[in-house]
């Protein structure tokens, strides 16, 4: 097998996709998947989970439900005005049932034990909230050396899009946000709303994956919700596949174009909650300054070629070999 994957993911429509991406994908070896709160509450997140990797003949995967809240305050909303009521546009249950059942541990015993087993460093994938993975580094230090790199969905270095200063997945848990980012247990990778926003994919690329067989439909039909709130967005019908970019860059390290920066972010409880600053000044203005001059450092991704990524989404999804 290729990639030793986990995936920690608050599903979500663009979840769904990448869920889907890594499941599809022969080049991966889907260790397993955790669900954290997010988009929707945890019961929702687990169910669209398990129902995913079923549409994708997945039931070896086994899932784990984590965090049903954020570490320190309460998450002020969820995201059903983009996702529809269920997280999936209304249509989870049009999804199989999964044969196989939720894990009987939390989400971290899961993550915790799958590192323990691997033979090699694991990439973790957290596309919601990053409480769980938090929660793990807190409780198993001596498993940071068992993860390759984190590559984080999350953060908006020239803004948001639940607050003018946070993107969803950090501003749902800044503090759990900051712990990782800043913490320097584990290499991370960023993608955030600046580069997944210029990926986002138009109706004859959704018409191009309905067309391509059963899966493809199937997820396809999960998107009308999501589908009418970026059409107002990106004005033109469209919509943002944010995980599915980041879970790209997991099965294929470099397929986006990373720069080295340290990253904070705002923890207070002013307008700014939420904000991902990565400090991309020079290094010698940084020096003269009060700059994020110290470690860690993380790896933003910042470029990719569009339609190189947009074809390789879709025929991973389409049930391509790699």
């Amino acid at each position: 097998m290729g990639t030793k994957l986990i995936i920690d993911t608050d599903p979500g429509v663009d979840d769904a996709f990448a869920i889907a991406l890594a499941a599809l994908s022969d080049d991966v070896d889907l260790l397993g998947v955790t669900t954290v709160f997010g988009n929707v509450p945890l019961t929702a997140t687990t169910r669209n989970a398990r129902r995913v990797l079923a549409l994708c003949k997945r039931d070896d995967v086994p899932v784990a439900a984590g965090a049903a809240r954020p570490l320190v305050h309460p998450q002020p909303r969820e995201a059903r005005p983009v996702h529809g009521s269920d997280g999936l546009s209304g249509r989870s249950a049009a999804l199989p049932e999964p044969a196989r059942e939720l894990e009987p541990t939390d989400a971290v015993t899961l993550l915790a034990s799958l590192l323990e087993a691997a033979d090699e460093p694991v990439t973790i994938a957290p596309i919601g909230p990053l409480t769980n993975i938090a929660a793990l580094l807190a409780a198993h230090p001596a498993l940071a050396d068992r993860i390759g790199r984190l590559v984080i969905m999350g953060g908006g270095l020239a803004g948001g899009n639940t607050t003018a200063a946070a993107e969803f997945n950090v501003w749902s848990d800044p503090e759990a946000a900051h712990r990782v980012l800043a913490g320097g247990e584990v290499p991370c990778t960023l993608v955030p709303l600046d580069l997944t926003h210029r990926c986002a994919v138009d109706a004859a690329w959704l018409g191009r994956l309905a067309a391509s067989g059963p899966v493809g439909a199937a997820l396809d039909a999960l998107t009308p919700d999501y589908l009418a709130h970026y059409s107002r967005t990106l004005g033109f019908e469209g919509i943002v596949v944010h995980d599915a970019v980041a879970v790209a860059e997991a099965i294929r390290p470099g397929i986006l174009r990373t720069v080295p920066a340290p990253v904070r972010v705002e923890c207070s409880a002013g307008p700014g909650r939420g904000a991902t600053i990565a400090d991309r000044r020079p290094q010698a203005q940084k020096a003269d300054t009060d700059g994020l001059t110290g470690g860690p450092f993380t790896q933003v991704a910042v470029d990719t070629d569009l339609e190189g990524l947009r074809e390789f989404l879709l025929g991973r999804l389409a049930g391509r070999p790699a």
